[in-house]
C-alpha cells in the first residue's frame, strides 16, 4: 500500500446500541446531539436505524394532562419560585453592601473598632 492510499474506516453498530440510539431519538434528542454523542458519521444512518426499530418510526410525544386544580397549582408554585429568586437576588445585593460597608468601616477606624462595636 502506497503513502497516497488511504484506509478507510467500516464502524459495525450492534442491534443493542442501535436501538438505544432510536430510544434516545424518540424520547426527543435530535439527530444532530446524537451523531455527537457517539461518532456516528451521519444523520442518514440514525433514520434508517429508525425506521428499522422503532415502533412506528416517530418520535413519541409526551403529552400531560392535568386538572384545573393541579394546573392552577403550578401556576402558583411557579410565581413562588419567581418571588423567591427576586428576594434572593435582593438579599444577595444588600449583603453586598453591608461587606462593602463593613469594609469601609475597617479602613476608617480600624479592626479593634468593628470588633468592639459587633458586640453591641
Amino acid at each position: 500500500m502506497g503513502k497516497s492510499e488511504k484506509k478507510m474506516q467500516v464502524r459495525r453498530y450492534s442491534e443493542a446500541f442501535r436501538r438505544q440510539v432510536v430510544q434516545e431519538y424518540e424520547t426527543g434528542a435530535s439527530l444532530r446531539a446524537l451523531q455527537e454523542k457517539y461518532g456516528i458519521g451521519s444523520s442518514r444512518t440514525i433514520k434508517r436505524w429508525v425506521q428499522r426499530y422503532s415502533r412506528e418510526g416517530i418520535r413519541h410525544e409526551v403529552v400531560h394532562i392535568q386538572s384545573p386544580e393541579e394546573r392552577d397549582r403550578l401556576k402558583a408554585l411557579e410565581a413562588q419560585v419567581r418571588d423567591l429568586e427576586r428576594a434572593l437576588a435582593r438579599l444577595t445585593l444588600e449583603k453586598v453592601r453591608l461587606e462593602e460597608e463593613v469594609a469601609l468601616y475597617r479602613e476608617l477606624y480600624g479592626e479593634e473598632e468593628v470588633k468592639k462595636n459587633a458586640r453591641c
